[in-house]
């Protein structure tokens, strides 16, 4: 059963199929996508496709912004590798006038406290030109562990950097 999530600045709603609107508010902004691979999810019909995806990960969620309850992107868990302990945190997006002001970090943060009591990594799939979201993660802490080409759920493939974080190095970085 997916958990809903928070902190002070945000909450994590387990994502439903009636957010797709509310959802669509926010992707709909070209420039959400802008640096991404797949630089035409604005559109309401590749945007469905991306929602279905995520719907059917069971890890994905609507990211709420505490202070007003506005939708302001999401985020999923996915790709939960048993054997290896670990689970990867990906496709996510905030609607631009969330971008640099502490979201993004306090979303992640708050995903890997929940996450790392299950595994003992986290993955990150970043589209080797979005370097946004590079730069975001590395200053999260994660370490460049590879590339690969990674195939969206019904969109084409794209080069991806593939960061870790693992446990250890999380709790001794945000919990000493």
């Amino acid at each position: 059963m997916q958990q809903p999530l928070e902190n002070d600045f945000v909450g994590l709603v387990p994502l439903q199929v009636g957010d797709f609107e509310l959802l669509y508010l926010v992707a709909s902004n070209p420039k959400v996508w802008e640096q991404h691979p797949n630089k035409d999810r604005w559109k309401r019909d590749v945007f469905l496709t991306f929602f279905q995806g995520a719907m059917e990960s069971g890890g994905a969620y609507r990211i709420v912004n505490k202070s007003d309850g506005k939708t302001i992107g999401s985020t999923r868990f996915y790709g939960h590798d048993p054997d290896d302990e670990s689970i990867m945190i990906g496709y996510t997006f905030y609607d631009p006038e969330y971008w640099g002001k502490g979201y993004n970090p306090a979303v992640k943060i708050l995903m890997m406290d929940y996450i790392f009591r299950f595994v003992s990594k986290v993955f990150f799939h970043v589209g080797a030109v979005n370097k946004r979201s590079r730069i975001a993660i590395e200053r999260l802490g994660a370490v460049k562990v590879g590339e690969k080409e990674i195939e969206y759920f019904g969109e084409k493939a794209a080069v991806n950097i593939i960061y870790c974080i693992e446990k250890e190095n999380f709790l001794s970085r945000y919990h000493h």
